[in-house]
């Protein structure tokens, strides 16, 4: 049995199939993670996610922050933006079993065999690996409690607050633990997010740094898997750290890595966005 990660997929499913093909992946032996952000931005969201639910077995997925906006646009389509491409999803005949499997993800998977952890951003600096593991089931609970649900995907956005408290109650609490794992990129060593900034890891701001760059990080003993930083181009340079976000979307590639050998594979995007963008929109 072998067991690969991918990168961000975006709705980007043709990259996919080639990795798989290359690969020679058996869904009924072999297991594929997922960092999340599997729809949106790219032209086969639907298929996409089609794709995925029927390899649902041989998948571990956690969430990204486009899948969030999915589920949230799924209860409120007026959360649609101008440059998404999920209203087909919210239109097929499917939709519900297909939303339903989706909001039942994780936030933070971890493999004890294997010591490693996968998350869509990050774990802040300030978290043990069993307090990161703690919080992701906090908004696992409320993604698949009916009563929180719609609470929870109408108070999840914004940037506030800016860092963790334990103090913190309700759905503001759930949406700093969502930023953290979902839209993070730097942070302070005391877990203070600049969430504006999404370029490279030489970008930081005074007294900010690439979360998994802090020399104190509780989660440094512990490998990690994450996707959502395209502009990093694959490359962390901190060991047991590994980015798989090429930036598929954005014209770039699909990363596949053998998460027992470290081996990657990539596959050009043949896709074309459906809107032109801009290459620094990068999310």
């Amino acid at each position: 049995m072998a067991m690969y990660a991918v990168g961000d997929l975006q709705g980007c499913l043709e990259p996919l199939k080639c990795l798989l093909e290359r690969v020679a992946f058996d869904p009924s032996r072999d297991r594929l993670w997922l960092v999340g952000d599997l729809v949106n931005r790219g032209p086969q969201s639907l298929e996409t996610l089609r794709y995925l639910y029927s390899l649902r077995d041989s998948l571990v997925c956690v969430l990204g922050n486009h899948d969030l906006h999915l589920l949230a646009a799924g209860n409120n389509i007026e959360r649609l933006k101008k440059g998404d491409t999920l209203r087909e999803i919210l239109e097929a005949p499917d939709r519900a079993e297909l939303l339903d499997w989706l909001r039942r993800q994780k936030l933070m998977h971890y493999d004890e065999g294997r010591n490693m952890a996968m998350v869509h951003a990050g774990i802040p600096p300030q978290w043990t690996l069993k307090k990161a593991l703690k919080c992701a089931a906090e908004v696992e609970t409320a993604l698949a409690d009916d009563t929180l649900y719609t609470t929870y995907l109408d108070g999840m956005y914004g940037n506030e607050p800016v860092k963790w408290d334990n103090d913190l109650t309700g759905v503001t609490r759930l949406r700093v633990i969502t930023n953290y794992f979902t839209r993070m990129r730097f942070c302070t060593a005391e877990g203070k997010l600049d969430l504006k900034s999404k370029e490279g890891a030489d970008t930081a701001l005074p007294g900010y740094k690439p979360w998994f760059a802090h020399k104190e990080r509780k989660t440094r003993d512990t490998q990690i898997v994450f996707g959502h930083w395209a502009a990093l181009e694959g490359k962390c340079d901190e060991p047991g750290v590994f980015a798989l976000d090429t930036g598929c979307v954005w014209g770039g590639t699909m990363t596949l890595m053998n998460i027992d050998t470290g081996e990657r594979h990539g596959c050009q995007c043949q896709s074309t966005l459906p809107v032109t963008l801009p290459a620094a929109a990068k999310r």
